[in-house]
């Protein structure tokens, strides 16, 4: 089944509130985005209205709900508005906040879906919305209790289970199929909950200052001070919500089924990381070559690098290229005998790590990778027509634009060749 066209919002809309945890006001502007952005917050409050692209390689903080950071740049608790995007079907879109963290509204995921039915949806006709799935089940456990399986399935299902010592809690379990029309239902009205013993040691630490009856399910010692549930088991819900929440950080509609034991904002994170992982391994990209060639200046037949299927930003970066027969450099190179010249593996090597250079800067097509030197180059084994050479690259060091990398290319898992790169980035 060929996958659906990206999606984004037809008109402007805006909400102000207080964020959960900050206490802090603020207000949250949607807008249209082109294709392939994806989600985007752009920090209106601060100076150059920084952005952070909405991503699992920029959560840097899963206490009490998921904050993203780039640099000195944060955005606390999106699950919220994540997991109503992921409902409306929403890829590519800008949220300009003007504060710490997006408004808490009601506490729950409804709000956020009618802020978007008045956005209204459009397709975007250029691009296809990217679907993760996985061919073996993927297991996760946390030493802190969280457990996870996920198996491939058609579309979302969630099954999960929580348990709290509190008496109006105990131990809840629901499966729910994640659709819109479901979502909406039966997640979206939940609200976030907390326990009024705690509130003391959340302030200390800045956390909880927004929280009231307006906004989160409070239990006290004696049961609910709300002056109702919404669900008798409101509580699971906004659990389930909130990993669809994070899971819409994986940036692609989901063919999983995932069974849950004691989720929380780490163990979500944990669980997409892991399941971006295999869906790596089976090859999918998360960068294809159309990107490729808006960030890279080459072309054929020097344009080395066929897709990219894994980024960890500003540290790590996994590449492939397909070695072919047709490849021009075998027409002269060992001819009756071909083997790709060991200097266009590392010419290959250097083109994925420009990659991972390009997410450091603001508008990447503005700017270019120069390499400097190349150290320690070895080259282990030939490389022959047939090969996927596979390239992995973490950064050493990286000060004012310049960095230091190291990489290998593999073959079958096998060491082919290693170097270790020194390269600069500039404006075109």
């Amino acid at each position: 089944m060929s996958q659906p066209n990206q999606r984004t919002i037809e008109n402007v809309v805006s909400v102000e509130g207080i964020g959960v945890h900050s206490g802090a006001p603020a207000t949250l502007t949607f807008r249209p985005a082109e294709p392939d952005t994806g989600v985007r917050f752009r920090r209106m409050d601060l100076e150059g209205s920084p952005e952070i692209p909405v991503d699992l390689d920029h959560v840097c903080g899963t206490e009490l709900g998921t904050t993203l950071g780039k640099g000195e740049v944060r955005v606390q608790t999106v699950e919220h508005v994540m997991a109503a995007l992921s409902a409306q079907g929403i890829d590519n879109v800008l949220l300009e906040l003007s504060g710490p963290e997006p408004p808490i509204l009601d506490g729950s995921f409804l709000s956020y879906l009618q802020i978007l039915d008045e956005a209204g949806t459009r397709e975007q006709e250029s691009a296809r919305r990217p679907c993760l799935e996985i061919r073996e089940p993927v297991t996760v456990r946390l030493d802190s209790g969280e457990f996870y399986v996920a198996t491939p399935g058609e579309g979302l299902r969630v099954s999960a289970t929580i348990e709290f010592e509190h008496h109006r809690i105990g131990r809840q379990f629901g499966s729910f199929v994640f659709s819109n029309r479901g979502f909406r239902e039966e997640i979206a009205p939940a609200r976030t909950f907390g326990f009024q013993a705690d509130a003391d040691s959340l302030h200390e630490r800045g956390l909880a200052l927004g929280a009231s009856l307006e906004n989160t399910v409070i239990l006290d010692k004696d049961g609910v001070m709300n002056e109702d549930l919404r669900f008798p088991d409101e509580f699971l819900r906004h659990k389930v919500g909130d990993m669809v929440g994070d899971m819409a950080l994986l940036g692609s509609s989901l063919n999983l089924h995932v069974v849950a034991e004691r989720p929380s904002h780490r163990g979500n994170v944990a669980l997409a990381k892991a399941l971006r992982k295999e869906a790596n391994r089976n090859g999918q990209a998360i960068v294809d070559i159309e990107k490729i060639l808006e960030y890279l200046p080459h072309r054929f037949p020097m344009l080395l690098v066929d897709r990219i299927v894994e980024v960890e930003s500003g540290k790590r970066i996994v590449g492939i290229k397909n070695v072919t027969i047709n490849e021009p450099f075998f027409q002269g190179h060992f001819p009756g005998h071909p083997i790709m010249p060991g200097v266009l593996i590392i010419e290959a090597m250097g083109q994925v790590g420009g990659l991972l250079l390009m997410d450091l800067v603001e508008k990447p097509e503005d700017y270019v990778v120069y390499f400097m030197s190349l150290d320690k180059v070895k080259w282990r084994r030939p490389v022959v027509p047939g090969d996927q050479l596979v390239f992995e690259l973490e950064m050493v060091q990286f000060r004012r634009h310049v960095c230091r990398m190291k990489g290998q290319g593999l073959v079958d898992g096998n060491v082919v060749a290693e170097a270790e790169l020194m390269a600069r980035i500039v404006e075109r």
